[in-house]
């Protein structure tokens, strides 16, 4: 090489330095509810009998593993910054097995991909997970937060009411990016469904309040360790079933970051919400906004309001072969 040339090499070399330090210093956080990721076993003590393969929806292996694939086919497609999402926290996925075999065998084996899920009272079994890049976050702390339990310590509400609720998943850990290493609380949910009419508002109301004393309690322990400590970093991820203006979010002690300019990610008698939100707190609520993944092979024509919505996996009891009736949402962090 050329001394006249040595200059130019050394600037290519640094404009890639430059970029790989700003790959490192991103992560990208998704939230998806993936409807109803059952495997075709039953699993003891749940009423998941529409999802086996002599059920009601005809559930079967073939099914099974198009859903798992779609899923991992949607993770791959969401590149931010030259890397796949950091964090995914997923709705409405049966138990540990289902993930196991998202993470290890469908189109996703490759990714590198670590787990944890809850272990809910729901009465079909289902659970929220949270799948991570261990070379970017570093578990250490995990735990399966049982709201109807909570709420009863709290005098939010008796037992009964909310005993097959989901829990909330809470996970500790550290994220790792040329930033240096720093602690990251994560918080997984999916409150009670808008069924039910009052009764469901009232469900999902006492689950959110127990949802901001998880949150008010990681603040005030954090700031009591060290006062000049800054704020802790929080995310908060899910379905919450519930859009921005609802009343549950009034009291949350962090930030929405929907960029409400974007349609939403459900769609409901051709009216496009968002239900599916991530929280930050203060620390990292300058970072950016969410938005909804629309990936055409996610869509579908509305034919009976006109315009898209989310090409499901079933209509009613009849299999449908779309991947969900939810949108992914995702949010780019600097950090």
């Amino acid at each position: 090489m050329s001394v006249r040339r040595l200059p130019v090499f050394l600037l290519f070399l640094f404009a890639i330095a430059i970029a790989i330090a700003q790959v490192e210093r991103h992560l990208c956080v998704v939230t998806w509810n993936v409807e109803n990721v059952f495997d075709t076993l039953h699993d003891e003590g749940f009423n998941d009998y529409e999802f086996l393969p002599h059920g009601e929806r005809r559930w079967n292996s073939y099914r099974y593993w198009h859903k798992l694939n779609d899923i991992g086919r949607v993770v791959s497609s969401i590149n931010a910054a030259g890397s796949i999402p950091d964090l995914i926290g997923l709705c409405e996925v049966e138990n540990d097995s289902v993930i196991a075999h998202l993470t290890r065998r469908s189109l996703m084996r490759n990714l590198g991909y670590e787990y944890v899920i809850t272990n809910s009272s729901d009465p079909r079994g289902i659970d929220v997970a949270l799948l991570y890049q261990p070379v970017r976050f570093r578990v250490l702390e995990k735990s399966s937060i049982n709201i109807s339990m909570q709420a009863r310590e709290k005098s939010l509400s008796h037992h009964s009411e909310l005993r097959s609720t989901r829990d909330i998943l809470y996970v500790k850990g550290l994220s790792l990016t040329t930033a240096g290493p720093d602690t990251l609380h994560v918080l997984v949910v999916h409150l009670p469904s808008r069924a039910g009419g009052r009764s469901g508002d009232r469900l999902r109301r006492i689950a959110s309040s127990v949802l901001w004393n998880v949150v008010d309690s990681i603040l005030v322990s954090s700031s009591s360790l060290h006062a000049s400590s800054p704020e802790p970093r929080i995310i908060v991820m899910g379905d919450f079933n519930a859009t921005a203006r609802d009343r549950i979010f009034k009291s949350s002690p962090l930030f929405l970051t929907d960029d409400t300019s974007l349609p939403g990610t459900y769609c409901f008698r051709g009216f496009w919400q968002w239900i599916d939100h991530i929280l930050v707190s203060k620390s990292l609520a300058c970072h950016g906004l969410s938005y909804p993944v629309e990936l055409p092979w996610l869509l579908e024509p509305n034919k009976s309001y006109g315009g898209f919505m989310p090409r499901r996996s079933f209509r009613g009891p009849s299999y449908h072969g779309g991947v969900s009736d939810h949108l992914p949402v995702v949010l780019h962090l600097d950090l």
